[in-house]
């Protein structure tokens, strides 16, 4: 008997959902348009910054060795483009006018004085320990220090100035180094390879593997959990908005005198909805897998993962139904519950990471963001799709989506006593 009452309180919200096209557009529709406009907008932007190099101003006065090394370093790097055709007074003008983000001025004699540098010092050096040298190369008064300028437009990201300069810095600091060793080399007549020595400690990246291959995130990986999540929390909006009608028409009403339980009515919401997050879900995963290879895009890769994805989205939706049965409960009108719901899931996704990624926030928002459902079921999904985890990695992450639909049923289900009881 308790089955049939759930199963007619199921066809009761599919009957609901039929005469409200506009909530079947939001629920179904949107999500798909923004998936794909989103994700295209993105994977070009992500392209454009590989493929594109940025042009900033090259003026080299040294015209020498360790000029052209850095030089050669710059365009091989496959990130700067370098204008040649500039003095140092023009540069600084189109730097600071905003035309170029920077210019880089080489000093003259740069390698001159850095060779006689060297040399006086490696030969200080030799004769303290009492080897011969030449006492001339001693006596000479080393050159002073050489700056190389650079310019950077005032708008230019602080990030972008202080890697730069940490390129630039390497660079010189590795010339430099291998013609000390050059020359210590020459004073002690070793036959030695220069090009053999090899750095002692380097870095090497390690990713997380599935088989042989690489697992790395790209705009398909973030967009389909993404608007996954924002699809399935906004099911608020048409559930909010038949919970009033129920009660304008006096359903509700109807529904609180008959035998049958009020939580079998919030049961039968509940798998209705959650069948409708389920048939998202598999919409979005089908325009990740199917439709993207199609428009240049990455395709998406569920493969071993679906059951695990398909238990996040479960979760996630109760979630977003429990959050949608308190607004419907406390809401009097659909004046009040539809932008309020709308507005409330736009808001939970901001701070949740679905537009802006959370490590990209500020420390404070960063804090605000753990307490928002959405944060909670992206993570889980980014731990299936770029970590291979199981069940037990995702756990917690469950368990606080499980608790969130208890609270808000909890809390729907004591205001809706309390306003009866009046």
């Amino acid at each position: 008997m308790l089955l049939y009452k759930l199963w007619r309180s199921f066809v009761k919200e599919i009957l609901l959902l039929k005469r409200d096209i506009g909530g079947i557009v939001i629920i179904f529709v949107m999500p798909l348009l923004l998936i794909v406009t989103i994700t295209l907008i993105q994977d070009s932007t992500f392209k454009n910054l590989e493929g594109s190099k940025i042009p900033i101003i090259f003026i080299d006065n040294d015209k020498s060795e360790v000029s052209k090394n850095i030089k050669q370093e710059l365009e091989t790097s496959k990130t700067f483009q370098l204008l040649t055709n500039y003095n140092e007074k023009s540069a600084q003008d189109a730097v600071f006018s905003g035309d170029y983000q920077m210019a880089i001025v080489i000093p003259e004699n740069l390698t001159k004085d850095l060779n006689s540098n060297i040399d006086s010092k490696v030969q200080t050096i030799v004769s303290s320990f009492g080897l011969e040298g030449d006492s001339a190369a001693v006596k000479k008064i080393a050159p002073k220090a050489k700056e190389i300028h650079l310019y950077f437009d005032p708008a230019t990201n602080a990030g972008f100035k202080n890697s730069v300069m940490n390129s630039v810095n390497k660079m010189v600091f590795e010339i430099e180094n291998k013609k000390i060793y050059k020359a210590f080399q020459d004073q002690l007549g070793t036959e030695e390879n220069l090009e053999e020595n090899k750095n002692l400690i380097s870095f090497k990246e390690i990713t997380p593997k599935k088989g042989a291959m690489d697992v790395l995130p790209n705009s398909v990986q973030h967009n389909v959990p993404a608007w996954t999540l924002f699809a399935i929390f906004f099911i608020v909006v048409p559930l909010s908005i038949n919970l009033v009608k129920e009660k304008s028409q006096g359903t509700s009403v109807r529904a609180r005198i008959s035998p049958t339980p009020y939580f079998v009515h919030i049961l039968g919401k509940t798998f209705t909805y959650l069948i409708i997050c389920i048939i998202q879900f598999l919409l979005m995963v089908a325009v990740g897998v199917y439709l993207f290879p199609y428009m240049d895009l990455p395709a998406f890769d569920v493969s071993g993962k679906m059951f695990h994805l398909l238990v996040v989205t479960l979760f996630s939706g109760l979630a977003a139904i429990g959050f949608g049965i308190l607004l419907g409960t406390i809401a009097d009108t659909q004046e009040q519950s539809a932008p309020f719901g709308a507005t409330s899931v736009v808001v939970l996704a901001a701070i949740g990471g679905i537009w802006v990624p959370v490590f990209l926030m500020p420390d404070f928002m960063q804090t605000v963001a753990k307490f928002s459902p959405m944060n909670w079921g992206l993570n889980a999904y980014y731990d299936i799709i770029l970590r291979n985890s199981g069940i037990g990695g995702i756990a917690k992450e469950l368990a606080f989506l499980f608790a969130f639909y208890i609270a808000m049923v909890a809390i729907s289900i004591f205001y809706e006593r309390k306003q009866n009881a009046v």
